[in-house]
């Protein structure tokens, strides 16, 4: 089915609005709201991040269902719930009389971050585009990579003057007033059919979730995942520990948000026309590049290591998209893509307490864990060969 430029823009606009709301509102909310959620409730922030993780890992359990549903019908439906689901938790949130109601809240939270987040918007546009999806997905990544840029303001300010509790109500109604219209009226109608090949095919999908090809980019996802969800949560801090003062760690920090959105534009150009195997590869090595200069020449490289890191991680945040398109085709993505992600989600989940405990331990030396780890997925990158289903696209 053939869609206008013009209805291919409208798409893209929407959905990386949405996008932006959905990561805004629940993945970037603890780094503004855990403190005073905390001091409400009497317990430490570690409690609030804990019931983070565990939404985190509930989206681990849920996304391949859920991309199996999309590859089958479409996402709209699918994103349509995830914004009602969003609207409620964040509900539930604000409203959260005691501990076990805030964590269960969460769990809702995770539930509406696992059928409305990236995996699922990629799935929705590989529905709806086929193999042409890859220009959508940088697009609605591009729109996102302001998420924190644009919602850590907002909260912090609806935090200043209102409470957590009103903020959490802020987006709830935000996503009843904005998201769940994006996602309804202005994604095209279930489309996923078209792609979703014979009996024959989807068995042939099960037979290779578990190949090299798949265990290999698997790993490399995790790892990468990891190291970013690590940085997001300890940046400043590990900038601290390098010397630099917490002005310079603050201002270096801000960087990375610029620094993905400037590489994604860079990979929608120059790179669009390669092989997004070479995009990930080289997104891949910029993190230890960027921590090597840091522990050579020392706080005057915090800048230039920030924007290493960020750069890579916004070109990651494609290849976690376009990469499995490109590699296995379009039948069977939604569900592929929940597998692929499904370790990264774990990693990610106790990235956060893992890496406190090594940065109390080692310092500025943790950095060498998390170079090790990019590392380790570049080899699973070599290892995997530029080679698409049904094509012959070189690397």
């Amino acid at each position: 089915m053939s869609v206008s430029r013009d209805r291919r823009t409208l798409v893209v606009v929407a959905l990386g609005t949405a996008q932006t709301l959905g990561w805004g509102s629940t993945y970037y909310l603890p780094a503004i709201l855990a403190g005073p959620m905390a001091a409400e409730f009497g317990v430490s922030t570690g409690w609030i991040y804990g019931a983070f993780s565990a939404a985190m890992l509930l989206t681990a359990f849920i996304g391949p269902g859920v991309g199996h549903r999309i590859d089958r019908f479409g996402g709209r439906n699918v994103l349509t719930v995830s914004s009602l689901i969003f609207a409620v938790g964040l509900g539930l949130l604000g409203a959260a009389p005691n501990l076990p109601v805030f964590v269960a809240a969460w769990l809702l939270i995770g539930c509406g971050m696992a059928i409305g987040l990236y995996e699922a918007a990629f799935a929705t546009l590989t529905a709806i585009y086929g193999r042409n999806a890859r220009g959508a997905i940088t697009g609605i990544t591009l729109l996102a990579g302001f998420a924190s840029t644009v919602c850590w303001p907002i909260s912090a300010l609806l935090d200043a003057e209102w409470g957590w509790r009103v903020t959490c109500f802020a987006w709830a109604g935000a996503h009843l007033c904005i998201g769940l219209p994006l996602n309804r009226l202005l994604i095209p109608r279930d489309l996923g059919a078209h792609i979703t090949g014979p009996a024959s095919a989807t068995e042939q999908i099960d037979e290779s979730l578990f190949t090299r090809p798949m265990l290999l980019l698997a790993f490399a996802f995790a790892v990468t995942w990891i190291t970013s969800t690590a940085m997001a949560a300890h940046l400043p801090r590990i900038l601290e520990a390098a010397g630099a003062s917490k002005a310079v760690a603050i201002a270096a920090a801000a960087l990375v948000g610029p620094a993905q959105v400037a590489a994604r534009i860079l990979e929608h150009t120059l790179l669009q026309r390669f092989h997004p195997l070479l995009s990930a590869r080289l997104a891949s090595i910029t993190h230890p590049i960027g921590v090597g200069a840091l522990l050579l020449f020392g706080p005057p490289a915090a800048y230039l290591f920030t924007l290493l890191h960020g750069a890579g991680n916004g070109v990651m945040t494609i290849a976690k998209g376009t990469l499995p398109l490109t590699i296995f085709g379009p039948v069977g993505y939604g569900r592929r893509q929940g597998w692929l992600v499904a370790p990264a989600r774990f990693g990610q989940a106790g990235a956060p307490f893992v890496f406190a405990l090594l940065l109390e331990w080692y310092g500025q030396n943790v950095l060498l864990f998390t170079s090790g780890l990019c590392i380790a997925g570049f080899a699973a990158m070599l290892m995997l060969r530029a080679q698409s289903s049904g094509t012959a696209a070189k690397a």
